[in-house]
């Protein structure tokens, strides 16, 4: 039995042998081609949004912070928009914090000890690579969203 397997081998080889060399290797290009262009791609898309989603997170709570330690509503909200573009800049985005930074209030005047101030910071991730012929088709942006809760300490002092 091992001998005719064997000549069979050989028979096939001979036959095949010439007309086949090299395809593994083209084969193996295209597949992988096909295959990992894909898989970067995503890899590239999912590290742009995760940035942006922790630069956004970062900025709506150190925002919530320096407007209830601020001495004033306003000073509060200015420092807050340079620190939500300085989140963003460390993830090497570009944004302009009075655009993408929003402050709502429970209490009337904002700084009322005991009240709560919640942040939300809202930006626009253009995925990479995307051609312009497209944008009409597929979202060639999409939209990360973070919001914070600041509690306005109880005990500080409120200027006279």
């Amino acid at each position: 039995m091992r001998t005719s397997l064997r000549a069979w081998l050989r028979r096939l080889t001979r036959r095949c042998g010439p007309c086949d060399r090299g395809s593994a290797v083209v084969e193996f290009l295209g597949v992988s081609l096909v295959l990992l262009v894909p898989v970067i791609y995503l890899i590239l898309v999912l590290s742009q949004v995760q940035a942006a989603s922790f630069a956004a997170e970062g900025a709506a709570r150190e925002a919530g912070r320096l407007i209830a330690h601020a001495q004033s509503f306003d000073r509060g909200v200015a420092a807050a928009r340079y620190a939500s573009e300085l989140a963003f800049a460390d993830q090497g985005m570009t944004v302009r914090g009075s655009e993408v930074m929003q402050v709502t209030c429970q209490e009337d005047p904002c700084l009322t000890p005991g009240a709560y101030v919640h942040v939300t910071v809202r930006s626009e991730v253009p995925l990479p690579g995307m051609p312009p012929f497209l944008s009409g088709v597929l979202p060639a942006v999409t939209e990360v969203r973070a919001e914070a809760m600041t509690a306005i300490p109880r005990y500080r002092e409120t200027s006279p």
